[in-house]
């Protein structure tokens, strides 16, 4: 049987006549990015690659390109916004990026923070570029503006820290894209949200000067990139989730007064949807539902069953057959 692989979208100038390459990578980049005004000094023959994963929501691609100005303008964001961030590793040559609130420089081994949202040109010089990048919509990672203004073009080296991290992922993502199945994407979606909440969070309290608010939601950005990780935990509790992150359990709470659930209920959602795309999982078929429960800190099966049916009106089992009788 045929290896199923991740949704992947490649193009290659080459293969696309010299007058048109220009013209086609604009539009290229206008679908699987934001529509931009593009300058380059080569659009006679202009040379780019592009490979773009799609992970359900969150994108992966690679790019190899010669050097551009790419513009995104105010008419352009009203036009077709997205709204979501750019994370992009340079791997290869150099550049700027100039927003109203900041101008930043990058060269190899950066991580380039941007944001659909916002007006800016990004410069890029060298013989050829080549970066590694990441879209992650904004509704996973919400911020308010003021917030995310302060992110976008803030300096981040992939050398150390949760930008070494995010980088190490994004490379062996590219390198290793043949190794993943359909089904993957969802786990890899949920590897990278929290990498890049917890680079944002560090990135926020880096700023000894920013206003108490700014700090809060950088802590509850933290936290929840903690929570994700260690959903598979059943002792996740908001109590020993507090003492992680040396807070009180009470401060706990008032965190997460502006989400949509308290704190134990936004962990069970959290365990209830990698639950549910498990048991949909044509790979682990054969494995127990009490196993998959246990998995995601449910461990007590009957404990499951009910949070299912609480939140989906189904049981575990139900949903699972109907989900792998659909696809055959």
């Amino acid at each position: 049987m045929k290896r199923q692989l991740l949704d992947e979208t490649v193009f290659r100038s080459e293969d696309v006549s010299a007058a048109d390459r220009f013209d086609y990578w604009t539009e290229l980049l206008g679908r699987t990015h934001a529509p931009m005004e593009l300058r380059s000094d080569h659009t006679d023959d202009f040379q780019a690659s592009q490979r773009v994963l799609d992970l359900g929501g969150v994108t992966v691609w690679s790019a190899t390109f010669q050097p551009l100005v790419f513009r995104r303008t105010p008419k352009l964001i009203r036009q077709s916004d997205p709204e979501a961030y750019h994370l992009s590793l340079v791997v290869r040559g150099s550049g700027a990026g100039v927003w109203r609130h900041r101008e930043t420089e990058y060269k190899p081994h950066d991580l380039f923070i941007n944001s659909s949202s916002l007006p800016n040109d990004v410069y890029s010089t060298g013989d050829s570029v080549q970066t590694v990048a990441l879209e992650v919509p904004k509704a996973l990672l919400p911020l308010p503006r003021e917030m995310a203004g302060r992110i976008v073009g803030a300096p981040v080296s992939a050398q150390e820290g949760m930008g070494a991290l995010l980088a190490q992922f994004l490379t062996r993502v590219i390198a290793d894209s043949a190794a993943y199945q359909p089904s993957d994407r969802s786990r890899l979606a949920s590897i990278a949200t929290p990498l890049v909440a917890a680079l944002f969070a560090q990135l926020l309290e880096a700023d000894a000067c920013l206003p108490p608010e700014t700090h809060r939601r950088a802590l509850t950005l933290r936290i929840q990139a903690f929570i994700r990780e260690h959903l598979h935990d059943p002792h996740l509790t908001p109590s020993t989730i507090a003492a992680a992150h040396h807070i009180s359990t009470s401060y706990l709470h008032r965190l997460f007064q502006d989400a949509d659930a308290t704190v134990a209920a936004w962990i069970r959602r959290l365990r209830l949807e990698a639950a549910r795309r498990d048991l949909t999982d044509p790979a682990l078929r054969t494995t127990p539902i009490h196993a998959i429960a246990a998995r995601w800190g449910f461990p007590r099966a009957a404990d499951f069953s009910r949070a299912h049916r609480a939140a989906y009106g189904t049981t575990p089992k139900d949903h699972r057959n109907q989900a792998l009788h659909d696809r055959e």
